[in-house]
This record gives C-alpha cells, structure tokens and sequence, in this order.
C-alpha cells in the first residue's frame, strides 16, 4: 500500500517548495506535482498549509542506560516512541561497555536491548578503557558490524572516562579506520577534585552540581580532544557544547582548517542555572553534565551565533531520562544523583519556535541541523535526513498555526519531569511517518515494536563514513 501526500510544502537542508510526494516499500519513488494514487489501497495525506520535513535524526541518546546505580527510564520502545511524536524518526544511541569489558560483548548487550525499537536506529561505540584487544576489536567494530564512530568521556573519573594515554590510543586508531571519535569533554580530573571538595564542605545539594563542573573544564577538555585529533587527522565531534570556551575551542580549531564539528542541546539554549536551585530538591531533574550555565556569562550568545554561523554543525538531545526517584538517590550528596534528563520529543517544536519564529535562523538551517547534518556527519545520508527520491519514507508534517506548551503530563517518555515544562510552542507535527507508514497522527501513536531496523554504516576511501547503498542499506548485522 502506497502513501501519497499532497500540496505540503517540503523543506529540506536546502530547498523549500510545493509538491506531492508518493511512498511506497519504505521509500519516496517520486515527488512532483499534481501525483495521482498507483492503487485503490493507497492512503493519501492533505498537507496544505503544513511544512513537510525529513525525519529528524537525535545523534545523542541513552535508552535504557545502566548508569550511575541504576537505569535511565526509557527504553528503545518508549523512548523511541517519544521521539517520532516530536518529529524523530531515527536515532543513534550509544553502545557503552563497562572498562574492561569487550566491545563485542558490549555490542551484544545493546542489540539485545534495541530488538524492541520501534524506528530504525544504530549505534556509537563508546571506548572507556585501552586494552591489548581494543584496536582490533575497534576495526571489527567498523569493518565487520557497521559503526563508523567511537565515544570517549573525558569525565565520569573511576567509572567510564579515559585518560589522555588513552584518548590519544582511540583517536590514532580511529583515523586509521575513518572513523568519527565524540568527545564529552570535561577535564575529568578536575571535575573530581572540586566535587571532593565541595562535598567535605558540606556543599551537598543539586546547586552545586554546576560549581562542580566550571566552563573553564570543558573549555580546556575541548581545547585538548582537539589537538589529540589534530596529531592523527582524526575527525572529532564535540558533544553537548554548553559554553563559549569550548565553542571558541572548536572555532580555533575549524579556522586551522581541522575536520571537526560540534553539537548542542536544546536545554543548553534555553535554560540557565537557576534551576538547580528549584525548591524540594526539584532542580535534581536538571542535573545532566555538562551542566546548564547561567544567564549572564555569553554562553547562551555563543552557542546561538555557533549555531547560525555554522561552527556548531548539529543539534542533539542527549535524551538520557531518569525519574524523579530515580534522582533522589541523589538527595543527601549531589554527586550521586543520575545525570540526565529527557529531551527527544520537545527538539523539533523548541528549534522552530525559539530558532525559527525568533529569527535567529530559517527552517532550512533547522532542518540541517536537526536532520540533514546528522545524517551526513554519521553516514546515513542520503537514506536518511533528506526529501529525495530513493531516501526513506521518513517524513514529518508540521503545522505551523498550532500553539502548545510543553509538559511532562503530555509527553510520552516514561520520564515523570519535563525540564522544559511550561514552555511556550508554535507549531506541531501532526503526522509521522516512519519507513513509509504513519505512525503518529493527531497527537496518537501506532508504532510497531521491534519495527526498527539496525542501520550498518561504511567508510569510504575518503575516511567519510556513508550509508551502505540502496540494496545493502536495509541490511541488519
């Protein structure tokens, strides 16, 4: 059964214009005007008035996360379903094995966890130890299993973060294989210190989350990834940039002529400090890391030219839920509450309301953003993150008239806080359509578990990683 929808305005990375779209097996096989039905089955979509995107790809998330004593709260099914109710049809998620435990079996676990996704999604392998087995276990990882980037944290000191030794060992083999390394940049060491610190000093609630992690760190981390990049023409990606050092670091960097790119968040944009300080120990539901910076320092200004001039390539959600709780086991010392919060669903409405409608760029660029640049970054273009004939049939139908507010009472992560709660939107997607079936319409989901499809990536001889071609790209490894 085909999918024709009709008079939308299709927007793309590039592009805006008015046309039909017809979807069939999975795939748009012709965009045109005045398209007509191929079958008496077919359903037909009216997208007048409405802006028709690619899907938007979420680069940065954690489903189902054992992390700091327990669980983050959405898995592949409802996290993912969260997603394709605010506009995400595709995600990368994080294969993250314990240090010393094998990247392979790390692999299992998660393909394990993902069988219940309900959209097609792949993996970033995170490398939290360097061992005699890693760098082959890091070729077959790309060569053999189709993930074509690398995670290292530079934080999260005695649990899963690298030292520089290591670092340099990830990011030399990386360039060997044309793989992406992504970088949480924070200087791990001093993150420690401070966080001893200020828990001798009796400093123990979630407003001493931020003191603990300065801008200052992440700056110096960025500053360091970089050049530990730069030694061996490794590609790096920056993850959840909150703060001018670090977006200055990239700039410094990109300058130089180095390949590099950087993402934000949305709650990096939009929110600043003072929420730590919400009473009954409710600013635990913003305590993520990097943390939020405050109001009146310029990061907010930096991330936003960053993002309008093109030195900030992508917007993520870091989508790593937990509950409220959850985030009391936190409640007598803040270093122990889950870092994380969830952000999948309110991406698309807060980047067309506060990027869009508040003119700090158009929706084409907000389409790069969300959707294009991820997907060309992390080789899933032009399957993903485009209107094209022969891409996927991930499609978003945006009604620009509609008003909102965000809520955690209306989202549909399993998450009982929503960080952006209150906050005002314009616009809605009123249909989503994932692989060429609609699965949310009029603000109700029809998703499939175990729909999703594991997306093997490639690297081509230029070290830019691809999607595999049109008759291997549906593979699953």
């Amino acid at each position: 059964m085909g999918l024709l929808i009709k008079n939308g305005e299709i927007v793309t990375a590039a592009d805006r214009f008015v046309a039909d779209l017809y979807c069939d097996g999975g795939k748009v096989v012709a965009i045109g005007e005045s398209l007509e039905k191929r079958g008496a089955r077919d359903e037909v979509l009216d997208a007048s008035g409405q802006f028709v995107f690619p899907g938007f790809i979420d680069p940065h998330v954690h489903m189902e996360l054992p992390f700091m004593g327990t669980v983050s709260a959405d898995d592949f099914a409802s996290g993912m379903a969260s997603g394709i109710a605010g506009g995400t049809t595709c995600i990368i998620d994080f294969c993250i094995p314990a240090r010393g435990e094998s990247l392979l079996e790390g692999l299992k676990t998660w393909r394990e966890r993902s069988r219940k996704a309900v959209a097609d999604y792949s993996y970033h392998m995170a490398i939290t130890g360097w061992g005699d087995k890693t760098a082959e276990e890091m070729r077959l990882v790309v060569q053999e299993h189709g993930i074509t980037s690398f995670k290292v944290f530079m934080a999260y000191k005695g649990a899963i973060m690298v030292d520089d030794g290591e670092l340099y060992q990830v990011m030399k083999q990386a360039a060997k294989l044309g793989a992406v390394v992504m970088v949480h940049a924070e200087n791990g060491e001093a993150v420690y210190a401070l966080q001893k610190e200020l828990v001798a000093a009796g400093m123990l609630g979630p407003e001493y989350h931020p003191v603990s992690r300065p801008s200052a760190v992440e700056g110096e981390a960025t500053e360091r990834a970089l050049m530990m990049a730069a030694l061996h023409g490794t590609r790096a990606y920056i993850v959840h940039m909150t703060c001018k050092e670090s977006v200055q670091a990239l700039e410094r960097a990109k300058l130089r002529g180095q390949k590099c790119y950087g993402e934000t968040c949305p709650q990096y944009l939009l929110l600043d400090d003072t929420v730590f300080t919400k009473p009954d120990f409710e600013g635990a539901a913003y305590v993520m890391s990097p943390p939020i910076r405050p109001p009146h320092l310029g990061h907010h200004d930096a991330l936003w030219t960053g993002l309008t001039s093109g030195m900030l390539d992508s917007i993520g959600t870091d989508h790593c839920p937990f509950t409220m709780e959850q985030k009391r086991m936190g409640k007598d010392n803040f270093t122990l509450i889950p870092n994380g919060a969830a952000g999948i669903e309110d991406r698309l409405q807060l980047l067309y309301t506060y990027g869009v409608c508040e003119g700090r760029f158009d929706m084409q660029r907000m389409v790069a953003l969300g959707s294009t640049n991820p997907a060309r970054i992390f080789g899933l273009y032009p399957r993903k993150g485009v209107v094209a004939v022969g891409s996927d049939a991930d499609l978003v139908l945006y009604d620009p008239t509609s008003e909102g507010v965000r809520s955690a009472k209306t989202h549909h992560s399993k998450c009982d806080r929503n960080i952006f709660e209150g906050f005002k939107v314009r616009g809605k997607p009123t249909c989503v359509v994932v692989n060429g079936r609609v699965q949310f319409r009029d603000g109700k989901l029809d998703v499939e578990r175990g729909a999703g499809r594991f997306i093997k990536r490639e690297v081509t001889k230029s070290g830019a990683p691809h999607a595999a071609g049109a008759a291997a790209a549906g593979r699953t490894g």
